[in-house]
């Protein structure tokens, strides 16, 4: 049997293990991490809300989480 191919992303300085091809959108759901909750980065730069499904994954990424900010 072999083995699916996977990458490892750093989240919030912890290592996390997805399949190949995951986009940002189905980390969050792997997270258990509500979407509208959180904001997200992925290697530095903000990725709207709308953008997470499309944004896919690589081997390396370093990905954030965190509260957005709200107010003016």
């Amino acid at each position: 049997m072999t083995a699916l191919p996977s990458i490892t992303v750093r989240l919030d300085d912890r290592a996390v293990a997805l399949p190949a091809g995951a986009t940002l959108a189905q980390l969050l759901e792997q997270e258990r991490r509500e979407p509208a909750a959180v904001a997200t980065a992925l290697n530095g730069r903000f990725v709207p809300r709308d953008a997470r499904p499309a944004t896919a994954l690589s081997d390396g990424d370093v990905v954030l989480f965190f509260q957005p900010i709200v107010g003016g």
